[in-house]
């Protein structure tokens, strides 16, 4: 096989339509758009959502609340999930690693629900008071990004 001789597969091609090509092609005089009208015009057409001059969908409905585009996502860890790891220096990457954090975030929270026996380095962006307490009560340290 050269590379001349590739052909595409049985129907993945389709023949451009050629109109306004006489009225034998199908597509001949009107090209396909009818007679007068908005949409046989040049550059014709509604906008998207326009719904023949009554107010459309987007407007009736109510709209509530808002986005705060300056909150910021936090993978929420809790200490007794770390019992579960080696001691040593724990970050977002181990946790990664070992599975207990799951989503694509890019900062960690860690919460102080449960116990934890051993000694721990633990870098997050925040921690909560009872958390703090828990870790450095089992000797481990915490560092705040």
């Amino acid at each position: 096989m050269k590379l001349n001789e590739l052909k595409s597969a049985e129907g993945s091609r389709k023949t451009e339509k050629r109109v306004g090509r006489g009225y034998g092609s199908g597509l001949g005089k009107n090209c396909g758009t009818g007679h007068k009208g908005q949409r046989s015009r040049s550059g014709g057409g509604v906008s998207i959502g326009f719904e023949g001059g009554q107010t459309p969908i987007f407007r009736r409905t109510p709209k509530r609340g808002f986005t705060n585009y300056t909150s910021k996502e936090y993978a929420i860890v809790n200490v007794s999930d770390l019992e579960s790891l080696k001691a040593g220096k724990v970050t977002l990457e181990t946790l990664k690693e070992a599975g207990i954090v799951k989503t694509n975030l890019t900062a960690l929270k860690v919460l102080g629900s449960g116990t934890v026996t051993k000694k721990f380095t633990v870098v997050a962006n925040k921690f909560s008071k009872s958390a703090q307490k828990a870790i450095e009560d089992a000797g481990g340290k915490i560092e705040v990004i």
